[in-house]
């Protein structure tokens, strides 16, 4: 019988009755560090001449992704709430002014945020009788608002909510508030030396914290265990923010699905797909494998060694230089030869940084073209509803030579085989 120890904590009768051991997880990132304060002085000076450049006056965010890669405001720092808090960057004399309007009842708390700048930070408290965006702008704009001035542009942060938006453009009715463009999202696409450290640190410890967590598992074992003890190694690995899917069988076939808690049997295959944070920077591996006592079917391991094929096939197509595209289009003719067209339902992979899924992405049609720098997932998959799902996912990112390289390589890179993950 399964033993029940409460908090989702199930032993197999002949598994020890202590709780499984992950903390030497611990030791693999161990070493590692945020990224430093001349890194952001850089990346904010490299955007204040792309401000410069297309004739911008401020770039606006708050908390999240751009604000946490320009100036190390995360929504974990900071929460969102109806009371803004804004990150504003514009270019000073080819330097990088940096200002943050905070609430004025929270502007001690404000000061407290580790925001990196190569010249003094101006805090601009708004009170809760006062306009935000008026006193944001006006501060900035330095007498410029309702003024002709050359440059008569704000840009904002794409993902900045919508009253935000709007309260600026009332507040600046002569400048048109704007989604940053290209040449400023383009920023953080090509990730620096010591993001791409990060960011194999964080995928191989993902991959170690699975596979222990495969040590861990049994026929009878529910997902919802396993979840647990995932969670439980990925937090004895340093992964803050962890997330993860765990599917037995035909589960899988539903790509992101929530499964249904049902118990392993010999004949499934189980689908792990994990991640999280490390120094604020990314993890996102899947793994489908057999335990060493599944019985799995031919058919469903043929499907396994296609989808491996896939993988590698995109691998090899994306080079520096490459249009993204045709990546996707490499791995989606390999498995359209074997007769899994129909079954490959999503783009081949997305971005990676200081979010899971960003831009570029995989993805057939897109002319995006593959640049030293860029990091992305790649993650064929077949999904036959009602029978069984596959997928195998390692992020890789282009190296100065222009050739990928994969972010779990340090541990051993892509699953082995079936048995192997």
């Amino acid at each position: 019988m399964t033993l029940w120890l409460g908090l989702d904590v199930y032993l197999h009768p002949n598994i020890s009755h202590r709780s499984p051991d992950f903390t030497h997880l611990g030791r693999h990132c161990a070493h590692t560090s945020a990224i430093g304060p001349s890194e952001y002085h850089a990346r904010q000076k490299a955007l204040a001449k792309r401000l410069q450049a297309t004739n911008a006056s401020a770039y606006i965010a708050e908390p999240g992704a751009n604000a946490h890669f320009f100036g190390n405001i995360s929504k974990s720092h900071w929460g969102l709430s109806e009371r803004p808090l804004l990150l504003i960057i514009s270019p000073n004399e080819g330097e990088a002014k940096v200002t943050v309007l905070t609430p004025a009842f929270e502007a001690s708390r404000a000061k407290l945020l580790p925001i990196p700048s190569a010249f003094q930070i101006e805090y601009v408290e708004w009170a809760e009788d006062k306009n935000p965006y008026d006193v944001a702008l006006r501060a900035v704009l330095q007498g410029q608002l309702g003024q002709e001035s050359q440059s008569q542009t704000i840009f904002v942060d794409g993902d900045i909510r919508h009253f935000i938006v709007d309260g600026l453009q009332d507040a600046a009715p002569s400048y048109n508030v704007a989604s940053a463009p290209m040449e400023v999202r383009s920023l953080r696409e090509r990730k620096s030396n010591a993001e791409i450290d990060l960011m194999k640190c964080a995928n191989e410890v993902t991959v170690l914290a699975i596979r222990a967590v495969r040590e861990h598992m049994y026929i009878g074992i529910r997902e919802s265990q396993v979840r647990a003890l995932l969670s439980t190694a990925l937090f004895a690995a340093g992964i803050t923010e962890s997330w993860m899917l765990v599917l037995f069988g035909e589960n899988a076939a539903l790509p992101h699905g929530r499964g249904s808690d049902r118990t392993l049997e010999k004949s499934d295959f189980t689908l792990i797909d994990a991640g999280g944070l490390l120094h604020g920077y990314s993890s996102d591996v899947t793994r489908t494998f057999a335990l060493s006592s599944s019985e799995i079917p031919l058919s469903n391991l043929k499907i396994w060694d296609a989808v491996k094929e896939a993988q590698n096939i995109a691998a090899a197509t994306a080079r520096a230089g490459v249009v993204t595209g045709k990546v996707d289009e490499t791995a989606r003719e390999y498995l359209a030869t074997l007769g899994y067209a129909q079954y490959f339902t999503h783009r081949l992979g997305h971005g990676i940084g200081t979010e899971t899924h960003e831009q570029p992405y995989l993805r057939g049609g897109s002319q995006d073209v593959i640049q030293t720098g860029h990091a992305f997932s790649n993650e064929p998959g077949v999904y036959i509803e009602g029978q069984v799902g596959v997928r195998l996912e390692d992020c890789f990112y282009i190296s100065g030579d222009g050739a990928p390289v994969f972010l779990t390589a340090g541990v051993g890179g892509q699953a082995e085989d079936a048995w192997h993950p």
